[in-house]
C-alpha cells in the first residue's frame, strides 16, 4: 500500500508500507510421507484441505489446516536430504502451536507415544511450553495461550 509521508524538508513522500496479515502456511518435507501425513492427520488432527500427487515431480503435496484458517503443507520427495536441527543452525528454528490446555494436549501426546520435553516457563511472559518432534526429527513447539 502506497502512503504519503514527508521528508526531513517537509516534502511530501510517497512510501510503500507493507501490510502482512498472518503466517497463511508452512512448508515441511518429510522423509517418509505416511508416516508423516499420519503423524500430522491422526496424531496432532490436523484436518486435510487437499491431498495431491504430482507425478512429473514424484511428489505428494498434502494441504493440512489448523482450527483458525492456517496451514501446513506437507511435501514428499524422492531422496530429499536430512535437515540439521540439531545443534540449533541458522535458518528457520521450529514451528509453534497454540493450544489452551498444554496438560491436557501433553496427556493426549503421551498417549500416543510421542515423547515430550518438560515443562518449561516463558521467562518474559510467564507462560507454560514444552517441545516434541515429528517423524523427522523437525522441532515442534506446544505453547500455552
Amino acid at each position: 500500500m502506497r502512503t504519503a509521508s514527508k521528508d526531513e524538508e517537509g516534502s511530501s513522500v510517497s512510501v510503500w508500507r507493507m501490510e502482512l496479515q498472518r503466517i497463511h502456511h508452512a512448508a515441511i518435507i518429510a522423509s517418509d510421507y505416511a508416516v508423516s501425513r499420519a503423524f500430522y492427520t491422526e496424531v496432532l488432527g490436523l484436518r486435510v484441505v487437499a491431498e495431491n500427487y504430482r507425478a512429473e515431480r514424484e511428489s505428494y503435496k498434502l494441504d493440512l489446516a489448523l482450527p483458525d484458517g492456517s496451514q501446513i503443507e506437507l511435501f514428499s520427495f524422492p531422496s530429499p536430504p536430512a535437515r540439521v536441527s540439531r545443534p540449533e543452525a541458522c535458518g528457520l528454528r521450529h514451528l509453534a502451536f497454540a493450544v489452551a490446555d498444554l496438560d491436557a494436549t501433553l496427556e493426549e501426546l503421551l498417549d500416543r507415544g510421542v515423547s515430550v520435553e518438560p515443562v518449561r516457563v516463558d521467562e518474559y511472559t510467564g507462560r507454560r511450553f514444552t517441545f516434541f518432534a515429528d517423524p523427522d526429527g523437525l522441532p515442534l513447539e506446544l505453547y500455552e495461550a
